[in-house]
């Protein structure tokens, strides 16, 4: 219901009520009949007004009720998605202080590679990219491990090594297992 509904109901209501006295003459017969038409008419016309304003205000008490319940549920996913986020970082930070003396050392060792200044610039540049290269990819594959992916998972996602280059990706995962000091899968 629109507000000028409820505008003209009110003005017709006061209207019929205000208008009999100074339209009806006394010689009309049933003037108090007509009066009492008029009159009743205002009543109705002043209480349909009064039921479309209280519907207008209801509507807008819904509309203000439901923007309450999305800026709430805005609030809410807000909150639950930074405290998943919390919690795995939680958990890749435990991750890695759980991690074994040996994998910290297999690390370590291969930083000692990367950095030495021992071997001969030419073969030491490669082989330090080559390890720096498994290196990385053997992080990558440990973090799968610690959250339980499948070794066909690793193989196909981290290595990059799908249908035909399976068996090569397979090859790749064991090396990697091997070199790093890592479980079999």
């Amino acid at each position: 219901m629109s507000l000028l509904k409820v505008s003209v109901l009110s003005l017709s209501g006061l209207t019929l009520w205000l208008a009999p006295p100074f339209i009806f003459s006394r010689k009309i017969p049933l003037h108090n009949f007509m009066q009492g038409i008029a009159l009743v008419s205002g009543f109705a016309c002043c209480f349909e007004g009064r039921r479309c304003a209280l519907k207008v205000a209801k509507e807008a008490d819904f509309e203000a009720m439901k923007e309450r319940a999305i800026d709430a549920d805005v609030a809410d996913e807000l909150s639950t998605s930074i405290y998943v986020a919390e919690q795995q970082r939680r958990k890749e930070a435990e991750a890695i202080l759980a991690a074994s003396g040996e994998e910290v050392e297999a690390a370590r060792e291969a930083l000692e590679v990367l950095y030495s200044n021992d071997l001969q610039p030419e073969a030491s540049a490669s082989t330090s990219e080559e390890d720096a290269n498994d290196l990385k990819l053997w992080w990558k594959v440990e973090a799968a491990q610690v959250e339980g992916k499948t070794p066909t998972w690793i193989i196909e996602n981290i290595l990059g090594k799908k249908g035909r280059k399976f068996s090569e990706g397979k090859k790749q995962l064991e090396e990697l297992l091997n070199k790093f000091g890592g479980q079999e899968p």
